[in-house]
C-alpha cells in the first residue's frame, strides 16, 4: 500500500531532481537519527513527498549538510538536517509500515510479516510524545480498515477506502510543528489533500494488486465489490476499468486543485511533478499491462 507517490523524473530539472534527492536521503537520514539502523529499510517514496509537503509550509529554512551512509560509504551525498517535517515523517514512515506488517501477519499469516513487525515492534517506544496521538490514530483506522477487509461488510468503493484516506488526511492535518500562516482552514486543507491523496493511494494499489489477489484467492476490495460473478480477471477487469479509473483520476485531479491552493513557500514545483506526471505515470504502469480492455495498450 506504499511507495507509489513519486516524481516522474526525466521530466524534472537537475537541481529539482537533487532537491528531492537530498530529501530522501534526509528521510533516511531521519530514521536513523530517531530509531537506529534496521528502520531504514522501510523508508518509502510517499513519506518522503509528504516530507517535502510540510517542510514547503514551514517557516523554517532548510538546512543540507554532505553526508556518506552504508549504502555509498566512499561518497558524500547532500541530505537535509535536522527539519521538522522529516524528524515528524520519520515516525510517520516507521509507524505505518510496523502496522501494514501486523496487517499483513494477520491476513496472510506471513511469517516474514511477522519477523519484521517483531524487529520494528522495540521502535514504537521511541516516538516522541508529540507524535503519540497520531500514531495511536493510525493504529484505530488500520484496525478498522482491517475489519472491514476481513469481514467484507461494505458496499462501495468510498467506504473501504475511507480508513486509509483519515489516516493520510490526519497525518497531515495534525502535524505537530507551527506552520507559515498557520490557521484552521489551511489545516482543512491539508487534511482534503490528505484524504485524496490516502484514496488514491488505496485504489492504485488495489487495482495493482487486483491480478494477484485472484491468482491467490486473497482480499481485495475491488474484487469483493464487482466480482460477484466469479468473473475471470481479463473478464473482471475490463468490467471494471471505467469506473475505476474515473474516481483514482478524479482523487488526483481533486490533489492537483488542493495543492495549488496551498500556501507553498518552496518545492512547488517538484510536488507539482509528483502529483501531475509522476502519479499519472504510475497510473499508467498499473492500467497497462490490462491488455484484454478496451483501449488497453
Amino acid at each position: 500500500m506504499f511507495g507509489y507517490v513519486t516524481p516522474l523524473k526525466e521530466e524534472l530539472k537537475v537541481h529539482q531532481l537533487n532537491a528531492f534527492k537530498s530529501y530522501y536521503c534526509g528521510l533516511c537520514h531521519h530514521i536513523k537519527g530517531n530509531f537506529g539502523q534496521l528502520p531504514r529499510m522501510v523508508l518509502n517514496y510517499d513519506l518522503v513527498a509528504m516530507g517535502m509537503l510540510l517542510d514547503g509550509l514551514s517557516p523554517d529554512k532548510a538546512y543540507i549538510q554532505k553526508r556518506s551512509c552504508l549504502v555509498h560509504p566512499g561518497t558524500k551525498k547532500p541530505l537535509i538536517v535536522r527539519n521538522e517535517a522529516l524528524d515528524y515523517t520519520a515516525s510517520m514512515n516507521v509507524a505505518l509500515v510496523y502496522y501494514k506488517l501486523l496487517d499483513d501477519m494477520q491476513d496472510d499469516r506471513s511469517l516474514k510479516s511477522e519477523s519484521l513487525a517483531k524487529l520494528l515492534a522495540p521502535y514504537k517506544a521511541k516516538f516522541k510524545p508529540e507524535v503519540r496521538k497520531i500514531n495511536h490514530m493510525i493504529e484505530i483506522h488500520l484496525k478498522q480498515l482491517y475489519q472491514l477487509e476481513q469481514t467484507g461488510d461494505f458496499e462501495s468503493i468510498d467506504e473501504i477506502c475511507h480508513p486509509f484516506s483519515l489516516i493520510v488526511g490526519n497525518i497531515l492535518k495534525e502535524y505537530p510543528y507551527i506552520l507559515e500562516n498557520d490557521s484552521p482552514k489551511l489545516r482543512e486543507k491539508l487534511f482534503d489533500f490528505g484524504y485524496a491523496l490516502g484514496k488514491w493511494i488505496y485504489m492504485l494499489d488495489a487495482l495493482d494488486d487486483l491480478e494477484k489477489d485472484m491468482a491467490k484467492n486473497k482480499f481485495n476490495p475491488i474484487c469483493q465489490l464487482y466480482n460477484t460473478e466469479h468473473l475471470t480477471y481479463e473478464t473482471l477487469i475490463k468490467k471494471v476499468k471505467d469506473p475505476i479509473s474515473f474516481t483514482i483520476l478524479n482523487c488526483g485531479y481533486n490533489c492537483r486543485t488542493l495543492l495549488n491552493e496551498l500556501p507553498l513557500k518552496r518545492h512547488k514545483a517538484i510536488l507539482q511533478n509528483i502529483i501531475n506526471l509522476g502519479m499519472m505515470d504510475r497510473y499508467n504502469k498499473v492500467i497497462s499491462p490490462c491488455k484484454h480492455c478496451k483501449g488497453g495498450k
